[in-house]
């Protein structure tokens, strides 16, 4: 009898230890599911991006999550922010959430902010109105904001540029930014990209025609706006260069409709060449104080790679190519002026 009570007592202890160790590894499967499976709706090989705004606090990032429905289950999400802290660690930014992602990873990603960039992309445009809007759907600064920094001439002076100068601090290109950049931010990454791209190769080559890097942009923006044909830019270039060096008045009809703030007028008239105003390229001799719209990097090294020719005038071509007819002459510029006029005229179009 005592034999039996002694084996009833081991059979006891051993049904404890196994009915704690199944406990065990049943509370091990509980958390594992909760920190280490799988808890994106993702489909596999793709992804999602959120954007956390900046400010945001954690009720913020969770109502983004449940909109989104990219997290399967929030409450063990949240069973997991809380205990690694996320709370007082929420940081703004545009984040890659990948499909099976699990908690414990989603969370590690956004407490530590390990953002995915943004690759932003602008072109040569117009307008500095233009540019904040383009910039401003593609990261989080606001467009006013940051139109409202490059209108402070006290701000943009610190960079070296002015009112008329500062479209030159644009160069268009893609660059590699964090979608949670503000407008100062913006601003100072594209001042240090812009003195990335003055080479001194690139310099030594403004200087050589006689032109500093704000003149060279000034007349690329010319360029642009004359041609988007780049294997003509270097001929335009040379004429505009050949009419500076003679100190002839470059009468480029782009800046008249810079003056005016028409885009639209394909013939220059009399009405048009006494507006005031110092981008007048008709009425003031040189260069205006600064370019008509953000020069693009063709234009730019049009100009720094500008052809050596004895022309001193361009008239588009009648066949509404794009190219145009060079000439040394007046007499024979206007010759090839009026086969253009000739057919705006049977095309009806007057201004």
């Amino acid at each position: 009898m005592e034999s039996k009570g002694r084996i009833g007592r081991k059979g006891f202890f051993l049904i404890s230890i196994s009915v704690l160790l199944v406990i065990c590894l049943l509370v091990l499967f509980y958390l594992y599911r909760k920190v280490y499976a799988p808890n994106t709706t993702v489909p596999e090989n793709e992804a999602y991006f959120l954007f956390i705004p900046t400010g945001s606090g954690i009720g913020e990032v969770r109502d983004l999550l449940v909109e989104s429905g990219v997290v399967r289950n929030m409450e063990t999400f949240d069973w997991v922010a809380e205990r690694k802290n996320y709370p007082n660690h929420v940081r703004p930014g545009r984040y890659r959430i990948r499909s099976s992602m699990n908690n414990n990873d989603l969370v590690n990603m956004l407490r530590s902010g390990t953002q995915e960039p943004v690759q932003l992309i602008f072109n040569s445009v117009r307008t500095l109105e233009k540019l904040c809007g383009i910039v401003a759907d593609q990261i989080e600064a606001d467009s006013l904001e940051i139109l409202n920094h490059l209108n402070d001439e006290t701000y943009i002076s610190q960079f070296g540029f002015k009112k008329f100068t500062v479209k030159e601090m644009f160069i268009p290109n893609t660059y590699e930014v964090y979608w949670n950049s503000n407008a100062d931010q913006f601003i100072q990454r594209m001042e240090k990209e812009y003195r990335r791209f003055w080479t001194e190769e690139r310099k030594r080559k403004a200087e050589a025609l006689g032109l500093t890097t704000h003149e060279v942009s000034t007349l690329a923006s010319i360029i642009d706006e004359e041609t988007n044909k780049n294997d003509e830019k270097p001929t335009i270039t040379g004429v505009y260069l050949n009419r500076l060096t003679r100190g002839i008045p470059l009468q480029a009809c782009p800046t008249l409709r810079f003056a005016t703030g028409d885009y639209t007028i394909h013939r220059v008239l009399l009405e048009h060449m006494k507006i005031e105003s110092p981008f007048n390229t008709y009425k003031y001799r040189g260069l205006p104080p600064g370019p008509i719209n953000i020069p693009s990097i063709a234009g730019i090294d049009a100009v720094l790679n500008a052809e050596k020719h004895d022309y001193f005038y361009f008239s588009a071509k009648e066949d509404m190519s794009g190219y145009h007819y060079f000439s040394k002459t007046l007499a024979e510029h206007n010759r090839y002026a009026r086969l253009y006029q000739k057919v705006l005229d049977e095309q009806r179009v007057y201004k």
